[in-house]
């Protein structure tokens, strides 16, 4: 019995979903997670996974960070993302961070399953509105981070989004049930991997994979 995920925050749309893989792949056996750190628990759970289909913004994921951590982390699980984004743009930068296929929430159950059943025989799916020319190519500073954030290991990907979301040490530690020692040792483990040398520079390059980029307002605190 093949397994697929299902990563998204909405319970309508997650049943929506649901309801496309199975008629897809009746035989299937679905998982649910409604946050990317219940997801990363998920993925971890079913290594073997068919399919997954996740939600471009959902509690944990900034723009398409979570994409580039599950790709690099799980190279052999296709991927479908899904996201109330209608932009051209915006689906192949998905794709050019690997997902397999795009899926707009204002999508009809026939397409979602017609994505579903065209990504499960290997090929690569796009809704007919967002076929056409234009470039695919990611800016060399945003393929690096995510080159960069692919390297982190699950828990260092769980530090990095809630470094980004503003999130002190001992925060961290508290909502991840660990020391602000082992935070710290994250923390070092990550501006590594990143390339930077503090926290404000830490969320500067997760902005990078934003579906729309912006700078920081104002400097995160050093946390020391």
């Amino acid at each position: 019995m093949p397994d697929v995920l299902i990563a998204d925050d909405h319970p309508l749309f997650r049943d929506a979903l649901q309801r496309a893989v199975l008629g897809a792949l009746p035989e299937a056996s679905v998982h649910c997670a409604d946050s990317v750190h219940s997801l990363l628990a998920l993925v971890e759970q079913y290594p073997e996974a068919e399919l997954l289909l996740l939600d471009l913004h959902m509690p944990g994921a900034r723009g398409y960070s979570a994409l580039a951590h599950i790709r690099g982390q799980f190279p052999g699980l296709p991927t479908i993302v899904v996201s109330g984004h209608e932009e051209a743009q915006v689906a192949r930068r998905a794709l050019a961070h690997g997902a397999s296929a795009y899926i707009p929430k204002s999508s009809s159950g026939e397409q979602i399953v017609q994505a579903i059943r065209t990504v499960l025989d290997g090929d690569v799916w796009l809704p007919h509105a967002l076929l056409g020319d234009g470039g695919s190519a990611l800016k060399d500073d945003e393929a690096e981070v995510a080159t960069r954030v692919a390297s982190l290991t699950p828990q260092q990907f769980r530090v990095l989004t809630m470094i980004a979301e503003g999130l002190l040490n001992k925060q961290i530690a508290y909502d991840l049930g660990v020391s602000e020692a082992t935070v710290k040792a994250h923390m070092t483990a990550i501006m590594r991997k990143l390339g930077v040398n503090n926290r404000t520079q830490v969320a500067l390059a997760a902005s990078q994979l934003a579906v729309e980029p912006g700078a920081l307002q104002q400097p995160l605190p050093d946390d020391e």
